[in-house]
């Protein structure tokens, strides 16, 4: 089995390892920038640059921005091996997965969607490693009509790079879910952190204020073009977010007890809740 990579930062170069690791397939990737892929082959956790050799690949990941896959797909499409599966690796899927479907079906092989559930707040193929994916789970997002013979043949490829589960969804609620899981997240954190007294946190934050700061490091080009994709959902979610801010800083203001209790006891049993599925 031949799997390739496009796309070698923090999500593309663990993938590689973690499928070089599994010494189960050989494993192909290219990058934007070939230093890259010469220090991939060089650190030998890839058997060979994938430019020249797409059509040999059964399976083919991208781990490239969403505008990339679309551009990749395109301009590849004739390059793919018959009957192949390339899944991509983005945080958005309706404005990705149309597209590559349409792509796919008139050119004989096979695009799933996907979204690996696990990261960091750094990027780059230095911070890649083999077990970046282990126990997390792998969003797929197949066409409505999609072979499910092939889709449990991909299973078991995903599970090579020690994902612990896969769940499967449509590009709508995908994109629906996640700006609430991640997208939603990132926003708070970065503009948590411009408080003036955030300068001066040192001797007085614990585990609360890294917890809620942690995914401000972000890749902010990257994260732009995810929320101007999705920008419905990631709106939705911003303005409750901000009614409900309001609720709180209303009792607050107004020395209203009863109501700021009310409303930490809701928000607990919020997360109680949420806790049981």
């Amino acid at each position: 089995m031949v799997i390739g990579i496009v796309g070698l930062g923090l999500i593309g170069g663990s993938l590689a390892k973690a499928f070089k690791f599994s010494e189960k397939a050989t494993v192909l990737a290219s990058d934007i920038n070939p230093l890259t892929t010469q220090i991939a082959l060089m650190s030998d956790f890839i058997d060979g640059d994938l430019s020249e050799r797409i059509d040999e690949c059964d399976y083919i990941f991208l781990a490239i921005d969403a505008q990339s896959v679309v551009k990749y797909i395109r301009d590849n499409a004739q390059l793919f091996k018959k009957d192949s599966v390339v899944v991509d690796c983005c945080g958005v899927k309706t404005a990705v997965c149309a597209p590559c479907f349409e792509v796919a079906e008139k050119n004989g092989f096979h695009f799933v969607g996907g979204h690996p559930m696990a990261g960091l707040h750094y990027s780059g193929l230095k911070y890649s490693r083999e077990d970046l994916f282990k126990g997390a789970n792998m969003v797929l997002v197949p066409k409505k009509d999609e072979d499910i013979n092939l889709l449990q043949r991909l299973k078991d490829v995903i599970m090579l790079a020690q994902f612990g589960s896969i769940s499967i969804t449509s590009p709508e609620k995908h994109d629906e879910v996640i700006a609430f899981t991640s997208q939603l997240a990132h926003v708070v954190s970065n503009a948590y952190v411009k408080s003036p007294n955030a300068k001066i946190h040192k001797g007085f934050s614990a585990g609360s204020y890294k917890d809620l700061t942690r995914v401000a490091w972000l890749n902010e080009k990257m994260w732009a073009q995810l929320f101007l994709q999705n920008k419905q959902n990631i709106s939705f979610e911003i303005e409750h977010l901000i009614n409900e801010l309001t609720k709180y800083n209303e009792a607050i203001k107004n020395d209203d007890y009863e109501t700021l209790t009310a409303l930490l006891k809701e928000g607990r049993e919020c997360k109680e809740r949420c806790d049981k599925f």
